[in-house]
């Protein structure tokens, strides 16, 4: 298969587009600035420069032929604190880009058969308690929330233009480097880390291997369509998660972070991101038959600190 993906120098692209190419598919990367992208994945690796502006230019010629598209690009969520800018620029980037996608898949004489299209669990919103939520649940009427309904519905026109349309809605990824891990793994290395807030808050988390496996199953399966949660099965509170994270790390996890703290050093993100949960569970995936290689969390904590 010949694949574009968006956002395949981030943490997930990255790690999607390196199981490709050693499965032999060809890979074009799409990314904003392709002089500063370090060279990778051999010959069966191109990146490409675009600007995702809600338009198309000379990068979408790349369309033509292409089997299948994968859309990661955004800006960061928790990479910095959420201004009303930040928040518009995390809007923006999404929308934008997908138009630009689906645009590009328009103007294409052959189009790809396969869209998959990245989105979060927050589309359920921030507040869910431990109410199980599979892909039947509505969407939130938060912030992250409403983002997820603006960038998934950039990309239903796909269907129209023939291609098979999955929409991705991955929970917190669990990875060797990057991601949540490395920036909750230093107060743990210091003996000060544990649960935060009341630690009854669940995390929807998955391994990355999962996440590519999952990934590689949506552009293979001919069967696979629509809306899938990429989540492990087993949501883990925070307590339970913080516990996993202190055995994987062999370090205590005793000691709580109260929530008006994380309000001070994070802002608004902290709610969504770190106090509030959401049980979110892989229905669809399970009923289709995708099989997870780390399903519980200290196993796959264990294997992503490499230990």
């Amino acid at each position: 298969m010949r694949v574009i993906v968006s956002g395949g120098s981030g943490l997930l692209g990255g790690a999607l587009v390196d199981r490709l190419a050693a499965l032999g598919h060809d890979l074009i990367i799409l990314t904003r600035d392709a002089s500063g992208q370090p060279e990778k994945g051999g010959p069966r690796v191109r990146t490409v420069e675009w600007t995702p502006d809600g338009q198309t230019g000379p990068w979408a010629r790349e369309m033509d032929g292409a089997d299948a598209v994968v859309n990661l690009a955004g800006a960061g969520i928790a990479d910095r604190r959420w201004t009303s800018a930040r928040k518009a620029l995390i809007r923006s980037s999404r929308v934008l880009a997908t138009r630009s996608l689906v645009s590009a898949v328009r103007e294409a004489p052959r189009r790809p058969s396969v869209f998959i299209q990245g989105s979060a669990v927050g589309y359920y919103g921030a507040d869910r308690g431990d109410t199980p939520l599979d892909e039947s649940f509505p969407p939130g009427d938060d912030f992250l929330g409403q983002v997820c309904v603006a960038w998934e519905g950039e990309a239903y026109p796909a269907q129209a233009l023939g291609c098979r349309l999955v929409i991705a809605r991955t929970g917190i990824i669990l990875a060797s480097s990057g991601g949540v891990l490395a920036r909750m793994k230093p107060p743990f290395q210091f003996f000060v880390g544990g649960p935060v807030a009341s630690g009854d808050q669940f995390i929807s988390w998955i391994h990355v291997d999962d996440w590519v496996a999952m990934m590689v199953w949506a552009l293979t399966s001919a069967s696979v369509d629509g809306a899938f949660n990429a989540t492990a099965p087993e949501p883990a509170t925070n307590r339970v998660f913080s516990a996993a994270l202190g055995r994987a790390l062999r370090r205590p996890s005793w000691l709580p972070v109260p929530g008006p703290a994380l309000r001070v050093l994070f802002g608004e993100l902290a709610g969504p991101l770190l106090i509030r949960g959401q049980r979110v569970l892989p229905a669809r995936a399970l009923a289709g038959g995708f099989t997870f290689s780390h399903p519980r969390i200290d196993d796959a904590m264990t294997t992503s600190l490499g230990r």
